[in-house]
């Protein structure tokens, strides 16, 4: 597994597939509490025939490094990991915060990127009013407690409970610190007034069960964005582990229309 120093932090990382292929390569952002093999099924897919690199956040998967307050830190990262690689363009794939970073990425540096997906992620951060009494009300909880609130919520009614209380295990793995610096970063985050400035064609998929991030507030983001498209799925938002095939073959739509 390699790893990259970034500024305090040591980035577990993953580059597969044809380093000559003629695709731009796909750089995949996980979201809050997850790490790389949220994409497991899309990393398998298509590294057959074009390069694919994932990464661990900085303090989450086998990631080193403690939160940052803002989403363009965790954007500046996957710049840096860019630069490491040689990669000059690419198409950037973010779920929920992945998606946050993927939009501050390529609204600073939008000659680096070619196309753009947003899996379960918006462009300005509102929470309801229940979701942000349950956050301010974290800290008088354990923060297993706090983790599987949020977690459990991810999925659409029907998801395996085994399995759900696996990924609560997982996400509840990720240091607390980070988990709640991130969640500030996270409700700071707001690009919904320069979404107009993004200019590469972007994919836009979600689900319809989504209660973390409900499809209105990515609709915002949709008509803001001139050159979106919008795929809903029948899922929670956990799309990536709800419905890996449908989300790969949205990808792979998407990647072979003509811009």
């Amino acid at each position: 597994m390699p790893q990259l120093d970034v500024d305090g932090a040591r980035l577990a990382y993953d580059d597969e597939g044809p380093r000559d292929a003629a695709d731009a390569p796909l750089v995949f952002v996980h979201g809050w509490t997850a790490n790389r093999h949220r994409w497991d099924h899309q990393t398998a897919h298509f590294s057959a025939r074009r390069r694919v690199i994932r990464l661990d956040l900085r303090g989450h998967g086998e990631s080193t490094g403690a939160g940052v307050p803002t989403i363009a830190h965790l954007a500046a990262d996957v710049v840096a990991l860019l630069d490491h690689l040689g990669v000059e363009r690419c198409v950037l794939v973010g779920h929920s915060m992945g998606g946050m970073i993927a939009q501050t990425v390529t609204l600073a540096h939008p000659d680096r990127v070619e196309r753009m997906v947003l899996v379960n992620s918006i462009g300005r951060m509102t929470y309801s009013r229940g979701r942000g009494l349950l956050m301010a009300a974290s800290t008088l909880v354990p923060f297993r407690l706090f983790v599987a609130a949020n977690i459990q919520r991810a999925f659409a009614p029907g998801y395996p409970r085994e399995e759900i209380r696996a990924h609560v295990r997982a996400s509840a793995a990720t240091p607390r610190e980070v988990v709640m610096t991130l969640y500030g970063a996270m409700r700071a985050f707001d690009v919904l007034d320069r979404a107009g400035e993004i200019s590469v064609p972007t994919l836009l998929v979600h689900g319809y069960h989504d209660a973390q991030l409900p499809v209105r507030q990515m609709l915002r983001l949709a008509k803001a964005c001139p050159d979106a498209v919008v795929r809903i799925l029948d899922a929670g938002h956990e799309l990536p582990l709800e419905k890996p095939a449908e989300l790969t073959g949205a990808l792979d739509s998407f990647l072979t229309a003509k811009p």
